[in-house]
């Protein structure tokens, strides 16, 4: 019993997509240390991201997440995939079936390859960057989670059960960067609702799970270099989310939480907050503190410039899910 409930995964399989560094890698650990079978997925080492960018060589690598899940006694299978070509993604479903006899309980939308295109962009408008920047940004990231979503679909339909995680942002909900992340953000939410609704009765759930700002390795890298990819471009705002910030294993507690639920079905097609996940289902992060909570009326005015009144507001005071729809450019 007792280690059923250390171990609330145990004999799932679960897919991670690119989960080489950052929150996927964070991901990944956690569901390990849940018990569950991980497959994880990123791009060749000659073809990586830090392969090709001199200052993220130190990055960690697929090979090392692997390795680390497998000293903590966990279990790992590593694929290589460029999540950009579909074909390569139909290949890894393929890989899937035949490594796992057929079996995947839960999958997490988390590659993303747009980190240096944030950067780049910052400050620009998008009729002032070339129009294959919403490629960059979209291609590896909303199309290729609708392609591993239809996949893993089919495999979870043999048992009638499964998860999928969308790991999205609140750039669903207002302006954040530039206009294609908004759009590929915003759609991601959109296909886990509409996808929510085809499922109903098939015993698979999908939900998009809004991070905060999460202290990845790039992100510090990038911040300890001076470039700031913020979505308010101030190093000021960039330093207290890296101080304050989500652990890239946060999420990946959240989704552990939401995979042992038998209930979680009652939130299929929701967006869920790393937060209010963390509330729902009492824990915390890895460092035995919450993280920044981006609906603390305190912290949305400091992010805001109203540091004085913000100074006045307790922390607890938060803001009400049917007041988040103001935020909306929509109506």
């Amino acid at each position: 019993v007792l280690r059923s409930m250390c171990t609330p995964l145990a004999g799932k399989v679960a897919l991670v997509t690119g989960a080489s560094r950052g929150v996927g890698r964070g991901i990944a650990l956690q569901l390990a240390q849940a018990g569950a079978t991980v497959i994880i997925t990123g791009r060749e080492p000659a073809k990586s991201f830090a392969a090709s960018h001199a200052d993220f060589s130190s990055l960690p690598s697929l090979e090392q997440t692997k390795r680390d899940i497998v000293e903590c006694g966990g279990k790992a299978i590593a694929l290589y995939c460029d999540h950009a070509d579909p074909a390569e993604v139909k290949q890894l479903f393929e890989k899937i079936d035949r490594e796992t006899e057929g079996r995947l309980d839960i999958l997490v939308n988390n590659v993303y390859s747009a980190i240096t295109e944030l950067n780049n962009s910052s400050g620009r408008k998008f009729y002032e960057l070339e129009p294959s920047t919403w490629d960059a940004f979209n291609n590896v990231g909303l199309r290729n989670h609708y392609y591993c979503a239809v996949y893993a679909c089919r495999a979870m339909m043999k048992r009638n059960s499964g998860l999928i995680v969308n790991i999205s942002s609140f750039a669903g909900l207002t302006y954040a960067f530039n206009v294609p992340y908004g759009c590929g953000a915003t759609a991601l939410d959109r296909m886990a609702a509409d996808m929510a609704e085809e499922l109903k009765g098939t015993g698979i759930s999908t939900v998009c799970l809004w991070l905060g700002g999460v202290k990845t390795e790039a992100a510090q890298a990038l911040f300890g270099t001076g470039d700031s990819i913020d979505a308010s471009n101030e190093p000021e705002v960039s330093a207290t989310v890296m101080a304050a910030g989500e652990s890239t294993q946060f999420a990946g507690k959240c989704i552990v939480a939401l995979a042992s639920d038998p209930k979680v079905s009652r939130q299929s097609g929701k967006v869920l907050m790393t937060n209010d996940v963390a509330r729902k289902y009492g824990f915390k992060d890895v460092d035995g503190k919450m993280p920044m909570d981006f609906r603390s009326l305190q912290v949305v005015l400091s992010f805001l410039g109203s540091n004085r009144l913000a100074a006045w507001i307790p922390s607890c005071i938060r803001i009400p899910h049917s007041l988040l729809h103001y935020a909306s450019y929509k109506f």
